[in-house]
Order: structure tokens, then C-alpha cells, then sequence
């Protein structure tokens, strides 16, 4: 059905360079005539919270425990945006990125947020659809106000002036009707390679954790480590404390973003609790920093390797490996290695057996903090050196086809989004035409609540609380 889907039978020009031709019975306006701004506040703050993605939307704010307790640092929600079902919500400072979207709930969202209702003849979804392709966040970024793109802001006039793609309601309609199915099908095929990838790293963390606390020696003598999350350990190794293995420990510091030098073409990565994920080692950085930052003192340098633990925040207790320079925000604690007694690799995937046991340590009288006693006296197990290597080598050997076949899924879920991405930029724009694949779509197309990757969580999204 999708792969029949033909262009419509005549176009005729926008009349705006960067949006090209469009259907001939399609319009143009401005966004000021398709919505409204509407601010009305909370008197009570007990609404459910809301906040903006640039991968999900608009979604609800829950509590990392699942209770009723709103995710926010905020003493108090009084004073924040009220948003019904169908409103379009801005993060002001973020929608260059996409940060944006229509709602699905009512609720509450940042005061720092832009709320908007739209008119006849505007269907809501269509315009979440339009306003977050690539092509309207150029359009967005180009329109909003500022120098620099960490400044730029999208006020209620910015959006005004845009201009926007006006398909008859009608078309609207098919069109939206036909994104859900096509998106309900796709994500139910990114969904099935999640759950197999889920499987193949639970079978690689097994083999990984086997190794890393029991050597490669199944009829070694074995002793009580004395930790639940280690168990029995080879009776001829060690068990140091991770503080008496580091040669530097120190907590992270954030420059003002407002200080651009420390920012503008800076070549030393800068890590946040985003850069953490499912590798061992760190993934990408959140900035780059000038040296500027590390003489002025606002910043300071981490020396690696080191094991960066992430202590304060939803996802405290996990941890990375930095293998060269760098540096980090102040929720993320480093331990600078002495290589001459734990080889990194061999650290860092032992000491990751213990993130869920150092998660409930963790405080939560408002967000998790970790003590830091704990984690400098988190006990790491090890042989010697050269049978730290061989360990690291089996484990290499034996996880391959593991890491080649999450390799290969993941591709595959890269090309399913690309191929999204694609055909709704061509589906909105009018590239096809799906009124007559829409007519033989099912009553009721399957919706799935999208659900973001733990590592699509940027930095830039926790700005605004």
C-alpha cells in the first residue's frame, strides 16, 4: 500500500522558495492565522505535569517510582501553563531542535513554555506533523531570536510569521489518518527489534558478568566477596575499595552558557548524564569546551582514563569509561584510574554489575543523590593484570556475535526511522498523494505511545523543569 503511494495529479508554486510546489488545491498562510496563544495559569498546581521533546512531543512527567508525584525540581507548579488535548506546546528556547508538539493530555507545562490553540480549518496533528520535519525546524531556527544557537528563542511572533503549508481539512484528515497507520506499523517493527536487542545484551551482560567476577577458571577456589551484586569471587584476588585505585577523584562543573569563549569552537568533550549509555564507554559529549573554561576555573579537566559515575538525577548510579580528556557536568562524579594495578575495561565492566544496587542506595527526598561514601567504597575485585587482559579477551571472543547481530539491528531500526522520517516529510508536504491508500486503511489504525531511547535523552531537554 505505502510503496503505491504516487504523487498528486497537479502542483503549482508556493510562492515561498524554500517550501517549492505544492498540490494545486493547497494554500499557503502564515501561522498567526491558523492559531492563538492562550495563557492561562494553574491556581493549584495539581494538574499533570507535561513537558516537550523533540523525539516524542508532548508527553506526561512521571515519577521515576511511578507515583503521583510530578518529575520536576520545581517547590511549586502554581503559575504554570494550562494545555488541553490538541493544543500546541513550544519549549521557546528549544524549538529550532523540535521541541515541540501537540498534546494528547490535558495538563500543566512550563511557565518557559508557549502554549497555542488552533483555529478552524487547522487540524492539530497535521501541523505536528509539518512543524517538527527537518524542513520547518530550518525554517524555525532561521525565524527565531538570537546570535548564537544556544540563545535563540521562537516567541509567539516568530511563529507568526512562518509560513505554513495549508492542505483543504478534509486532506488534513486523510493525511493524519494515514501517518498514524503508517507510524503505528513502523513502530511496532522498531518495538520487536527493541525487545531482541534487550534480549541479546541481557545475554551479553551474563557472559560479561560471569567472566568479570569468576575468572575464565571454572574449578577455581572461590570466597565470599561480601557483596550481593558480586557473590563468590576467585580466592586469589583482591578486593579494593574504588578510591584506593584512582590516582585524582572530582565532581564535574557546568560553564555559564552564556559565555560563549567557553563554548565557540572548543575541542575538549564535555559529558553529561545523556553520554552514559549501554557501551561501556562513553558515548557522545554534550559540548565541546575551550581551555579557556579549564583557566578560569570553570571547568576542570578529567584526565582518563577514568570511570565517570553519575550521581545525582533519574539515572544515578550508571557509569562509563572516559578513555582520553575530558569533562563533565557537576551530576556525574570521576575516578581517574591507576592503570598499573585495574586495567580500565576490566573495571569499568565489573563495577557496571553494581548500578542497580548503588540506584537504591540513593536517596530521594526530592531527586536520587548517591552518598559519596558509598560510591568511593564501592569494592572492585581483580587478578592480576595479565589475567585481567586474558578475561578481557575471552570476553571479546565470546560476545562478538552478540555485538555483530545488536549491530545489525540497530542499522535496522536507523533505516526504519529514515524511512519514516521520509515519508511523512513527503506525505505533509504533498510529495504523495494518500487519499487513495487511505481508503482502504482499517477503522482503526494501531496508535502506540512512543516511547524514547534512553540515550535519545539529551542534555538540552533538562534545561527547562
Amino acid at each position: 500500500m505505502i510503496a503505491d503511494l504516487q504523487p498528486y495529479s497537479e502542483y503549482k508554486d508556493s510562492g515561498v522558495p524554500w517550501i517549492g510546489k505544492i498540490p494545486a488545491q493547497w494554500d499557503v498562510r502564515r501561522m498567526k492565522l491558523l492559531l492563538r496563544e492562550v495563557d492561562s495559569r494553574s491556581s493549584t498546581g495539581k494538574e499533570q505535569l507535561l513537558r516537550v521533546s523533540q523525539y516524542t512531543g508532548v508527553t506526561q512527567r512521571k515519577a521515576i517510582d511511578g507515583s503521583d508525584v510530578p518529575d520536576t525540581r520545581a517547590s511549586s507548579l502554581v503559575g504554570y501553563k494550562r494545555v488541553t488535548t490538541d493544543d500546541l506546546v513550544i519549549n521557546i528556547m528549544l524549538a529550532w531542535n523540535g521541541s515541540m508538539g501537540v498534546s494528547r493530555y490535558e495538563g500543566i507545562a512550563s511557565p518557559a513554555y508557549c502554549v497555542y490553540r488552533f483555529k478552524d480549518g487547522a487540524r492539530p496533528w497535521y501541523y505536528h506533523e509539518l512543524l517538527r520535519l527537518p524542513l520547518y525546524k530550518g525554517r524555525i531556527k532561521t525565524a527565531s531570536t538570537g546570535v548564537v544557537e544556544s540563545r535563540l528563542r521562537l516567541y509567539s511572533d516568530d511563529l507568526g510569521r512562518i509560513e505554513a503549508i495549508q492542505p483543504p481539512p478534509q486532506d488534513q484528515d486523510t493525511i493524519v489518518r494515514f501517518i498514524d497507520y503508517a507510524n503505528g506499523r513502523l513502530e511496532r517493527a522498531i518495538r520487536a527489534k527493541r525487545k531482541v536487542i534487550a534480549l541479546l545484551h541481557e545475554q551479553k551482560q551474563a557472559i560479561i558478568h560471569r567472566a568479570v567476577t569468576r575468572g575464565l577458571d571454572p574449578t577455581v577456589p572461590l570466597k565470599p566477596s561480601g557483596m550481593p551484586w558480586l557473590g563468590d569471587i576467585p580466592k586469589h584476588w583482591e578486593i579494593i575499595p574504588l578510591k584506593f585505585l584512582c590516582g585524582h577523584i572530582q565532581n564535574g562543573a557546568t560553564p555559564s552558557t552564556s559565555e560563549q569563549r567557553y563554548y565557540e569552537n572548543g575541542t575538549v568533550p564535555w559529558f553529561g548524564p545523556s553520554s552514559v549509555g549501554t557501551a561501556s564507554e562513553l558515548g557522545v559529549p554534550v559540548r565541546h569546551l575551550t581551555t579557556a573554561a579549564f583557566t578560569d576555573g570553570k571547568a576542570r579537566l578529567i584526565t582518563g582514563p577514568a570511570i565517570l559515575v553519575i550521581v545525582i538525577g533519574a539515572t544515578a548510579g550508571k557509569m562509563g569509561l572516559l578513555v582520553g580528556k575530558g569533562a563533565t557536568n557537576q551530576q556525574i562524579t570521576a575516578f581517574e584510574l591507576k592503570e598499573d594495578t585495574i586495567v580500565p575495561q576490566f573495571g569499568i565492566q565489573q563495577l557496571r554489575s553494581s548500578e542497580n544496587w548503588l540506584k537504591s542506595t540513593a536517596s530521594t527526598a526530592t531527586i536520587p543523590i548517591l552518598d559519596s561514601g558509598i560510591v568511593n567504597r564501592l569494592p572492585v575485585a581483580f587478578p592480576p593484570c595479565d589475567e585481567q587482559q586474558a578475561i578481557l579477551s575471552a570476553i571479546s571472543l565470546q560476545t562478538q556475535p552478540l555485538v555483530t547481530a545488536i549491530s545489525r539491528l540497530e542499522r535496522e531500526i536507523e533505516l526504519l526511522r529514515e524511512y519514516r522520517t521520509r515519508l511523512v516529510a513527503d506525505v505533509v508536504t504533498g510529495k504523495l498523494d494518500v487519499r487513495p491508500a487511505a481508503r482502504q486503511l482499517p477503522a482503526e489504525p494501531l496508535v502506540l505511545e512512543p516511547v524514547p531511547d534512553p540515550e535519545e535523552l539529551t542534555e538540552l531537554e533538562e534545561v527547562v523543569a
